[in-house]
């Protein structure tokens, strides 16, 4: 999880999402509201959570482990044949509309010849 949370894809869309977060919240007063209070119970449940599951997890901490390293294995071939991966939002957002420019260009182009 934490090597997902890393590449800069996931890294920058989770900025974006929390900006968008933080900005809806100190806009509107009655959504902060609604925020706030989901906000504490998941984190109340989370905890909860935790402190259930946390002994399962020791007792199945090996096998958690053996599938950590075999899904970083997969990442790593993933980010390998998806460069994509590894490139913040804002310029992928800035590469697609630059492609998008040059074919309505080569199009009118086209259309203009």
């Amino acid at each position: 999880v934490k090597e997902v949370a890393n590449l800069s894809l996931v890294s920058s869309a989770c900025e974006v999402v929390s900006a968008a977060y933080a900005s809806t919240k100190e806009s509107h007063p009655c959504v902060r509201s609604v925020c706030d209070a989901a906000e504490r119970g998941a984190h109340g449940m989370t905890e909860a959570a935790a402190s259930c599951v946390q002994p399962v997890l020791a007792t199945l901490e090996p096998h958690v482990a053996a599938a950590s390293e075999y899904a970083s294995k997969g990442l790593d071939k993933l980010g390998e044949k998806l460069p994509l991966l590894q490139k913040p939002v804002e310029q992928i957002l800035s590469d697609a509309k630059e492609l998008v420019s040059c074919r309505v260009a080569d199009v009118k182009g086209a259309v203009s010849s």
